[in-house]
């Protein structure tokens, strides 16, 4: 039986006990899967993602009941509160971290769970190219990670953030909603804060830093236009920010930074853009051909002079062609990556079509006729 805890019968913890198994079971087998993903919903049999795909768990559909007394384990867990819609990581001293959504939906309670590796993974284990590892070595200005939702972007970020841990000696601070992967400092100190217990926003918590004699300012999300402003202030002041947007390109993330500003300010976000900003990482996770773990499509825009000078004259609709161009740098467009993935037999054509720019390219012919 568990210990005694007082104020709470008899009943009362060993219905805790229970609990605490029945979620433990189902984050192991999420582990025990390979997958990236848990979905515990009510009016349903569990899921877990694996390699991209929902699979089905064993046990039966979770009755409404269930369900609740599931997401009220895994508050206890976390020391969250439960409401609506709460976000929070829990650690399981076997299995981990994951990374927890509470929210309602029409049969009742649901949980999405987000498995986050047991290790800080590092460029190479990711499939990224050797040519980022030069942006650890910036002092100044601002790098972006940019994707959909699942497609890698905290981890590409947190292998840039280990590296700079193990090779230099700063103080990094990190701003997210929430802490997914815990960094121990090694030759940096790491000082990480999440929105919520620790901060009200993301914009107070970006302004607060630049008091903190931070050298390194890791942002897990860019939301509004306070934040980007203060990032991109932050950039241009001496200081080394990482960030990610929800964006489908690396010239879109551009255009994306400077029409969140109101017009009227345009003209001066593009200059401070094109001064501060020194990479945009655009990333996707597709289905590797075979099977087996999921294998990164990438776009990588280096901000060469030439890239600044076309931000700064508002001529953003040419960076494209600079990316086809501009290998030698570290650059590349997605067309051409998939192209080589491609070539690699890592993708089917059918996933390098969906991903890519310009399908046409990709398309298979019949009679004369793209098929896409």
């Amino acid at each position: 039986l568990p210990r005694s805890q007082p104020g709470k019968s008899l009943e009362e913890r060993t219905l805790e006990s229970s609990l605490a198994v029945t979620v433990t079971s189902y984050l192991r087998q999420a582990r025990e899967m390979g997958a990236s993903d848990l979905h515990l919903n009510a009016g349903t049999v569990p899921f877990a993602r694996v390699e991209g795909e929902l699979k089905r768990l064993p046990e039966g559909e979770l009755a409404p009941e269930t369900a609740v007394t599931l997401a009220e384990e895994i508050c206890r867990m976390g020391g969250a509160e439960l409401g609506l819609d709460v976000d929070f990581c829990i650690e399981h001293p076997e299995l981990g971290r994951f990374r927890v959504n509470l929210f309602r939906q029409n049969h009742g309670r649901a949980i999405s769970l987000k498995c986050i590796p047991v290790e800080i993974p590092t460029l190479e284990g990711l499939g990224l190219p050797e040519t980022l590892h030069k942006l650890t070595r910036f002092r100044t200005g601002m790098v972006l990670c940019t994707g959909p939702a699942g497609c890698g972007k905290t981890s590409t970020l947190a292998a840039l953030l280990e590296e700079i841990n193990a090779t230099r000696h700063e103080h990094i601070v990190t701003i997210e909603d929430p802490i997914e992967y815990v960094f121990e400092s090694k030759g940096c100190n790491v000082t990480q804060r999440q929105v919520g217990p620790h901060t009200d926003t993301f914009g107070n918590a970006l302004r607060a830093a630049l008091r903190e004699d931070p050298d390194i300012i890791l942002v897990s999300e860019l939301r509004d236009v306070e934040t980007i402003r203060t990032a991109v202030v932050a950039a241009e002041t001496g200081h080394l920010v990482l960030g990610t947007l929800h964006t489908r390109s690396a010239t879109g993330t551009v255009t994306r930074l400077i029409d969140a500003f109101p017009v009227d300010e345009q003209e001066q976000v593009r200059t401070m853009i094109a001064t501060s900003l020194r990479c945009v990482i655009s990333q996707r996770l597709l289905p590797r051909k075979g099977g087996g773990r999921r294998v990164p499509a990438y776009e990588i825009l280096m901000v060469t002079p030439a890239i600044s000078k076309m931000i700064r004259d508002a001529r953003t609709h040419q960076l494209p062609g600079q990316l086809q161009i501009g290998r030698r740098v570290g650059m590349i467009d997605m067309d051409t990556r998939l192209q080589e993935m491609l070539d690699a037999g890592l993708i089917e054509d059918g996933d390098a079509r969906y991903h890519a720019d310009n399908p046409r390219n990709f398309g298979a012919r019949e009679g004369g006729i793209d098929v896409l």
